[in-house]
């Protein structure tokens, strides 16, 4: 048996591969529901399915492994929004992310240009953007492709906004997509989500899953499930297995220690214990009684607004 400690999105998608393999393999949760970071649940009243982690997908829809699964047949359904996001601005207008890279930099004054140079090149090659960006390290596919987009990906979302942007209306919006990161902007690599984002917004939109991001989990149980595969919620494990052919973990350093203990070599048990993790994240949820009487009513137009 083959074991896959941790049931989210990367642990599922793990254990599905070995089961495509013909092996066997279960999957071990110690939440009493599976999905790591795309739960829901009903977090404030009776009704009101809110999402524990993560909420928007442009990157499951773009993802050359989803893509393969036939995830519809176990009941994900994609709710695609108008407009991808709203960035309200002080003096009551908003400025919208469209699926059209023109609709958006029309908005953008002296910066419409600026805005189509950027974004035109990324969407029209994006499924060779996106295959080179989750592909595991190593040389790319299309190297040209990869040069032009990590030479601007690796600098500060600060950076470029200034370089190439003159407005306050695009470096605003620029900012708060490249902010996903939770990386301070002046911080290398923090452009890198402004560009990824923005481009998965004109290529493919930003959806969220019918019913909460749940469903993009339980697509994935049934996935495996259907394969032979089985998932054990409820399930802690302290140590890793003795006695499976292969274990896979998908958790955080701390948790993969306290699995793994003294089996790790010494000097990558030192690198785990002096991992820096980021800062936390702080979520508010809300159950509204009536929609919110944006002064921007464009955002009424967007599942995200920032």
């Amino acid at each position: 048996m083959n074991i896959v400690v941790g049931s989210g999105p990367n642990g599922l998608a793990a254990a599905i591969v070995l089961a495509q393999a013909g092996l066997p393999v279960e999957v071990r949760e110690a939440a009493p529901i599976a999905g790591g970071a795309t739960r829901s649940g009903e977090l404030t009243l009776p009704g009101f399915i809110h999402d524990l982690g993560s909420a928007v997908h442009p990157m499951a829809v773009s993802s050359p492994f989803f893509s393969k699964l036939a995830l519809q047949q176990h009941g994900l359904q994609w709710i695609w929004p108008e407009a991808a996001v709203a960035h309200p601005l002080d003096d009551g207008t908003a400025v919208m992310l469209e699926r059209d890279v023109a609709s958006t930099a029309a908005q953008l004054g002296s910066d419409r240009d600026a805005y189509r140079k950027l974004f035109d090149p990324l969407v029209k090659h994006w499924t060779e953007l996106v295959d080179g960006a989750l592909r595991p390290i190593g040389w790319p596919k299309h190297p040209l492709l990869m040069a032009r987009f990590g030479i601007r990906a690796l600098q500060p979302a600060t950076w470029v906004a200034r370089s190439l942007f003159r407005g306050m209306r695009a470096r605003a919006l620029f900012a708060g997509v490249c902010a996903h990161s939770t990386l301070p902007l002046e911080s290398p690599l923090s452009a890198s989500f402004g560009l990824i984002m923005c481009a998965a917004a004109h290529a493919v939109g930003w959806p969220i899953a019918r019913g909460g991001s749940q469903s993009i989990a339980n697509a994935l149980v049934g996935t495996l499930v259907s394969l032979g595969g089985s998932v054990r919620v409820s399930s802690r494990v302290e140590r890793l297995p003795e006695d499976s052919d292969l274990t896979l973990c998908d958790v955080t350093p701390r948790q993969f220690l306290r699995l793994a203990g003294q089996r790790l070599p010494a000097g990558y048990r030192t690198k785990l214990e002096r991992y820096k993790y980021g800062p936390g994240v702080f979520k508010v949820d809300w159950a509204l009684r009536e929609p919110i009487p944006w002064k921007a009513k464009d955002c009424r137009r967007a599942a995200t607004v920032h």
